[in-house]
């Protein structure tokens, strides 16, 4: 299995082979595969890997499974596999995630038109990256960001560097100047009083793994953004598959949050480095899935969550 080690971007474009399951899981555990999506889809390869290698399948899954705790796309995609590891099925399932991506962009388009309207056309703020690298093509809220841009709604990106490991700066920054689309990089900090002098028309975001109340988890630093957007009276739309829906999950409370090594936030002192923080959904304005645009009540609205094929 051959993956582009997103630890080396944007200076190194560098492809990282993993041989087994184990090694598949250290990768996604050191973030050289990152995302909610693309790290279920990885996961789904590893154990199609395991099988085709004759590796312990219950050992590999608990690997794979145990290689980071929020996510809820990696069990999905492991549970979907489960029955049949094979490579074949794991190519549909990652075939599948990249079809949602596009229609959860076409969806997107509908939400930043209404702003649009209002608004000409947007500077649109985003948290991480949630592009082609997170989800094995495309992107969520990043491919929502990319259909704005080629439907002519959006003329410019705030990137949020995203500390401390800065997703925004390193990666999404990468994606967006591949694809030509006009962007800045900004300081985590910069976010709110952006939005106070009127230089953003909306945020979108991605998810790790929403609950069923429509409590959204995601890359720690979104909770603050979507506090900041309702006080500036900005749409906060999340943009996730329904494979990171988590209908097992009643509220926010119920996620479990993983907390990283204190080393990535200071090779000196103690430091508290939670990866993800918990957006109640009375701060969301819409989450947009492939199956449409869902708004609250979102314990009616949102779909059941995606079943593989």
């Amino acid at each position: 299995m051959v993956v582009l080690d997103q630890r080396r971007l944007p200076e190194e474009e560098i492809e990282l082979r993993c041989a087994s399951a184990a090694e598949v899981a250290d990768a996604i555990r050191t973030l050289a595969i990152r995302g909610a999506p693309a790290i279920g889809v990885a996961a789904g390869y590893g154990l199609a890997l395991a099988a085709a290698k004759g590796e312990d399948l219950d050992a590999a899954y608990d690997a794979l499974a145990g290689s980071r705790p929020t996510a809820v796309n990696l069990r999905w995609a492991l549970d979907g596999l489960r029955d049949d590891p094979s490579p074949e099925r794991a190519r549909a399932l990652h075939e599948a995630e990249v079809e949602r991506c596009r229609r959860m962009g076409a969806h997107a388009v509908e939400i930043l038109g209404e702003r649009a309207s209002r608004a000409s056309t947007l500077r649109v703020l985003t948290h991480c990256n949630t592009g082609a690298l997170a989800t094995g093509g495309y992107g969520s809220a990043l491919g929502a960001i990319r259909s704005g841009w080629s439907a002519g709604l959006v003329r410019h990106v705030w990137v949020d560097e995203t500390r401390p490991l800065l997703q925004g700066a390193r990666l999404t920054a990468w994606e967006l100047d591949a694809l030509g689309i006009p962007f800045s990089v900004i300081v985590d900090g910069a976010a709110s009083a952006l939005m106070a002098a009127g230089q953003v028309d909306a945020i979108l975001v991605g998810a790790d793994r929403i609950a069923a109340n429509g409590d959204v988890a995601n890359k720690v630093g979104t909770y603050g953004l979507a506090v900041s957007a309702r006080h500036h009276a900005l749409p906060f739309v999340v943009v996730a598959p329904t494979s990171t829906l988590d209908g097992a999950t009643p509220m926010g409370a119920d996620i479990p949050i993983e907390e990283r090594a204190a080393v990535e936030v200071s090779t000196r002192f103690s430091a508290y480095n939670p990866a993800f923080d918990v957006t109640p959904a009375s701060l969301v304005s819409a989450i947009v899935t492939e199956s449409g645009v869902h708004r609250a009540p979102y314990a009616e609205s949102l779909p059941v969550p995606v079943a593989l094929a």
